[in-house]
């Protein structure tokens, strides 16, 4: 599942494309939304809130898309070829005179008033590349049940938005706990830099083209991804297990708690 910086840039790329202009073809390939036509109305901007997407278009009207597993939003030039996946995974285009964007495999796509997005996005914690982060309250919604498990906790889009497994491994890594430890096991000091320490990752990847949590060229991730292979701090193989289902790394001694 993507994560929240990617869908930022994912944002981004589509704010450039389509914002300000007019559209010129609108294609909501889902039953609900099959006659719905939006041509000749503006995009007005594209907002990312945590994973979600948010495609405000003129009259009043949100675009709600979220990117899941396998999801994505692909940008073309006018005469381009679309390139993201066969044709039966397009489930949205929406196009302007020279810019058109595919969503390819979106199993999530909503078309509701802009004055009620709350109704989809509400429910989120603090976004931490968002207007609304606040470091505060995004640590009183992780340790509000402390008995959860840390990983499980950092995972929860009602605590705070926009952490997916790649980045719940690092941070575990960086807080020296293991993803199972109860979150109100964490040493006070440690649990009160992990929300500051997690804005501070996302906001550094939003524009780059890899994502690192080292600042190693070459080695990129501290644990995701590199099970058995040597921990870049103390040479211990890595370890994978399943958390809730979602594959998991640690270093079993940089990383104090209990685990699978």
């Amino acid at each position: 599942m993507p994560e929240g910086d990617t869908v930022w840039q994912t944002a981004q790329r589509l704010h450039t494309a389509l914002s300000g202009t007019p559209l010129t073809r609108s294609d909501l390939r889902v039953p609900k939304y099959a006659t719905v036509d939006l041509t000749g109305r503006t995009v007005l901007d594209v907002t990312p809130r945590g994973k979600h997407l948010l495609t405000r278009i003129e009259g009043g009207l949100t675009l709600h898309s979220h990117l899941r597993m396998e999801g994505a939003w692909k940008v073309y030039t006018e005469g381009a070829r679309w390139t993201g996946g066969p044709g039966h995974q397009i489930r949205a285009v929406l196009g302007t005179a020279d810019r058109t964007a595919v969503g390819y495999r979106l199993t999530v796509l909503n078309l509701i008033r802009t004055e009620h997005e709350d109704s989809l996005v509400g429910h989120l914690g603090p976004d931490l590349l968002g207007p609304d982060w606040d470091a505060v309250r995004a640590l009183a919604n992780l340790l509000a049940d402390p008995s959860r498990p840390l990983g499980e906790a950092l995972l929860d889009q009602r605590n705070l938005a926009g952490i997916g497994n790649i980045y719940k491994s690092e941070l575990c890594f960086l807080t020296g706990a293991t993803p199972w430890l109860p979150v109100g096991a964490l040493p006070p000091d440690r649990a009160a830099r992990l929300p500051t320490l997690a804005h501070r990752l996302l906001t550094a990847n939003r524009a780059r083209p890899v994502r690192t949590t080292t600042g190693r060229p070459g080695q990129d991730l501290f644990v995701y991804g590199r099970a058995g292979r040597p921990c870049l701090r103390c040479g211990t193989p890595v370890r994978l297990a399943d958390q809730a289902d979602r594959p998991t790394y640690w270093c079993p001694s940089c990383q104090k708690g209990p685990h699978n």
